[in-house]
């Protein structure tokens, strides 16, 4: 049995402090350079890479150890730390070097698939087939300790303020109102099914009701939903929630966090309060509830300019009841050639945008498509309108305010992005408000709710309710940083008149409402004192801060943009026996693709068993 002696240090922390003392490390080797007499390994660990020294004064029985080993074998290195003749300023190690007095193997290793470094030229699905690999590099395993340095932080801060950490159920009932629910079928109730919670929302308001004033949880959700960069199936927010708190209140609370993680996993000491920006201003200035603030290009309505044009393409657009609405890119002129807009007038299609119009304004004078059509009077507005300078390339949209809205956002955060503008390392929150209560939803053909259906109205919206609900507004808040939104929460209903009323406003009809819901109405009749609350995501979070540009980076064990995870090939069929104690049966449209998934998979195991397996050896 091996016996581990405790270790020195992490080979990364092994500086300059170390020299003249012996150590004891544990890692794995990164890689071996033989120069016949002298051979060198570098050992890596969580903390880095520090240089191992053997030569044949070392002895013939060391050498050979040194000599034998590959990458990635894991070992034991005992040795004296001396200062390096050839500094190598960009390690941290980069003084010292270990003269190793002893070496044990504790494992070796076959070759990898790929190597254990940053910028690996590999497919997403090798790097996830073989993930506890790819773990190891040094850029994923930075991000995972800055996820758990935020984690620390949060605890830390909730308890110093007075919160108490309560988990809520991953077993609960599916509410298929937002996000498609995960399913958990019930074998003591056949038939019948749990839901993975999407978010622990009506949990904590009922915490708040049971007396329970200031509730936090690093919360698991799950959310059935196409994937993309900034999403997976499951994920953790954190979660507040508070009694007899205002707006202000919550916020507050969120800024002091907020303020805590940057300085204790960034260093950066956060400016509160931080900027509060409406609703209404964010997407009209920048085309998005999720506006990036690190830079300007703000988006400018021009249809003041153009509501009597004899350019039909935007008075037209105008007096259909819509807007012309553009921005101006600085250097834009000479950056952009027709053919490049083009494209981007091809993009903006998908946002149902008719066309993108563009002029150029380079020594004083406009040229492009629409400059004909422009007359003095419109050049000069632009000009005062964007304070042109020269250089530029200014677009246009005519169209519905939103169409306008969402092309003008993304062509904002495209032409940011190329030409180089946003600075680098900058963390810019701002928190926006004034939300309205509802939004249309075109996918459904209906109004859903622009947060949640828990969301109280400001004091007008609780009279519209009654007679046009959807021009309310609510008493809801996100925080947003560089352009994501990084959290969001509301006050919420405490009364079951008004939470009725939103029911219906909703759709729901009394039955429906009550099959989903009754619970939480009969708790808002037994003394619900006034609540809100707030949940950040996580993952996102983190995910910013570690300037990574998908959230699989700074989860463990995440799955793939199509929901499956290579490495354990889940999801996976399981027996018939299993389903049949559940009461479960597989449509048969969708056997024969199990059947093929169950016989692949069989096969490949017993492909790795039969090459990789020492079974038959023991």
């Amino acid at each position: 049995m091996e016996h581990m002696e405790k270790r020195t240090n992490y080979c990364g922390n092994i500086t300059a402090d170390y020299i003249g003392k012996k150590v004891n490390l544990y890692g794995w080797v990164q890689r071996v350079r033989n120069l016949g007499n002298l051979l060198f390994i570098d050992l890596r660990d969580r903390e880095g890479i520090v240089q191992i020294v053997v030569n044949h004064d070392s002895g013939k029985k060391l050498m050979d150890i040194a000599e034998s080993l590959g990458n990635e074998y894991v070992l034991q290195v005992k040795g004296n730390v001396v200062k390096r003749s050839d500094v190598n300023p960009d390690m941290k190690t980069g003084e010292v070097e270990v003269d190793a007095t002893d070496i044990i193997i504790l494992n070796k290793a076959k070759n990898p698939p790929f190597e254990i470094k940053d910028n690996i030229d590999v497919s997403e699905q090798t790097r996830l087939k073989y993930r506890y690999l790819d773990l190891r590099r040094p850029s994923v395993q930075k991000a995972i300790i800055l996820r758990s340095k935020i984690l620390r932080a949060t605890h830390e801060y909730f308890d110093q303020h007075g919160f108490i950490n309560i988990e809520t159920p991953e077993l609960g009932k599916s509410s298929p109102e937002g996000a498609r629910d995960y399913l958990v079928p019930s074998r003591i109730y056949p038939g019948s099914f749990y839901a993975l919670p999407q978010s622990p929302q009506l949990f904590k308001q009922l915490l708040m009701g049971a007396g329970f004033d200031k509730y936090y949880q690093l919360a698991r959700c799950f959310r059935d939903e196409d994937l993309r960069g900034d999403r997976q199936p499951e994920f953790t927010q954190i979660d507040m929630e508070t009694s007899f708190l205002d707006e202000k209140g919550v916020q507050d609370y969120t800024e002091g966090l907020l303020k805590k993680i940057m300085k204790d996993v960034m260093g950066i000491d956060l400016k509160t309060p931080i900027a509060r920006m409406s609703w209404n201003d964010s997407m009209n200035k920048y085309g998005t509830d999720k506006p990036d603030t690190r830079y300007g290009m703000l988006i400018h309505d021009l249809s003041p300019i153009f509501k009597d044009s004899d350019f039909r393409v935007f008075s037209g657009a105008i007096a259909d009841g819509g807007y012309v609405k553009g921005i101006a890119v600085k250097n834009g002129a000479k950056a952009y050639s027709r053919k490049k807009l083009d494209k981007k007038q091809d993009y903006i299609k998908r946002y149902h945008a008719k066309g993108l119009a563009w002029v150029k304004y380079e020594d004083g004078d406009f040229s492009g498509p629409v400059a004909r059509f422009l007359t003095d009077e419109d050049k000069e507005a632009l000009k005062k309108e964007f304070n042109l300078e020269g250089g530029e390339l200014v677009v246009f949209v005519a169209d519905k305010w939103k169409v306008c809205c969402d092309s003008l956002n993304h062509l904002r955060r495209e032409f940011a992005k190329e030409t180089d503008i946003i600075p680098k390392h900058v963390f810019d929150f701002v928190w926006v408000v004034d939300w309205p209560l509802f939004e249309y939803d075109e996918g459904r053909g209906r109004w859903v709710a622009a947060h949640h259906p828990f969301t109280m109205p400001d004091d007008e919206g609780i009279k519209l309710l009654d007679t046009d609900p959807h021009k309310a507004h609510a008493r809801s808040y996100d925080i947003v940083m560089n352009g994501d939104e990084m959290g969001g929460g509301s006050i919420r209903i405490h009364k079951r008149s008004i939470q009725e009323k939103m029911f219906k406003a909703l759709g729901f009809t009394k039955k429906r409402a009550y099959e989903q819901f009754g619970y939480l109405m009969d708790a808002l009749d037994m003394g619900f004192p006034p609540h809100a609350g707030l949940a950040i995501g996580l993952d996102r979070f983190a995910m910013m801060l570690a300037e990574k540009d998908n959230i699989r980076d700074v989860q463990a064990f995440p799955k793939n943009a199509n929901a499956s995870e290579p490495m354990m090939h889940a999801p996976a069929p399981v027996s018939k026996g299993q389903l049949s104690e559940l009461g479960v049966e597989v449509d048969s449209k969708y056997s024969d693709s199990v059947k093929k998934t169950e016989d692949h998979l069989e096969d490949e195991a017993q492909k790795d068993a039969d090459k990789n397996s020492t079974w038959d050896k023991n």
